[in-house]
């Protein structure tokens, strides 16, 4: 190998794209992990994390790590997916009393929820190239939490797609989520029955690129 073949490569080496890190971002049981799962299992064969009905069941960000993902053009985009806690304003351990769970365990829920919200952030100061903000299509997208992480998120200058979620729910109403939110685009998807998915797909491709 020549001289000028060897620079170059050891320039490609340096200069060469990261992958971006894609963090999954929006408030308790709006689909995160649902999401995380389908893109893992849909991509890689992997499952990201646990799933359930009671509120931050993801207390810790879950990265998955080298997902390439394809769109119909053949385009395409590696990244990892940072499956994280929920964020909310305020982390109550009388929710989960709801659920059944036992009052210290709940306690412990919440620090561990607090904890989680504040690891979110965290990542989105620090290590998050772009976001999919997950809202639940069956509510009122103008939740305190939704407005703050969006502000947040285009303090940061950050590329984000907002997925409408749960649009297999008859109450969905995603054309809700899209005038509340004009300045992103917004794809409607059910996370658990995939429905959409593949758009989601293709918009992650052309956005995150």
């Amino acid at each position: 190998m020549g001289i000028s073949q060897t620079l170059s490569r050891i320039l490609s080496g340096l200069f060469q794209k990261k992958t971006a890190r894609i963090g999954i971002y929006g408030p308790p049981n709006a689909g995160k992990t649902t999401l995380a799962n389908r893109i893992a299992e849909d991509w890689s064969g992997a499952i990201s994390g646990t799933t359930s009905e009671v509120p931050h069941e993801t207390r810790r960000a879950i990265r998955t790590g080298n997902i390439t993902i394809t769109s119909s053009n053949g385009r395409s985009i590696t990244i990892d997916i940072v499956d994280t806690p929920g964020v909310t304003t305020r982390v109550d351990y009388k929710e989960f009393l709801e659920y059944g769970i036992e009052r210290e365990d709940a306690i412990t829920r919440a620090r561990e929820a607090t904890e989680g919200v504040a690891e979110a952030m965290h990542w989105l100061r620090e290590d998050i190239d772009g976001v999919i903000y997950m809202i639940d299509a069956t509510l009122d997208p103008f939740a305190q939490v939704n407005i703050m992480m969006i502000g947040i998120i285009e303090s940061r200058k950050l590329p984000v797609i907002i997925a409408a979620n749960k649009i297999d729910l008859p109450d969905a109403a995603p054309q809700r989520i899209r005038s509340a939110f004009p300045q992103h685009p917004v794809v409607p998807v059910s996370c658990l029955d995939g429905t959409q998915i593949e758009s989601l797909y293709e918009e992650m491709v052309q956005h995150f690129r």
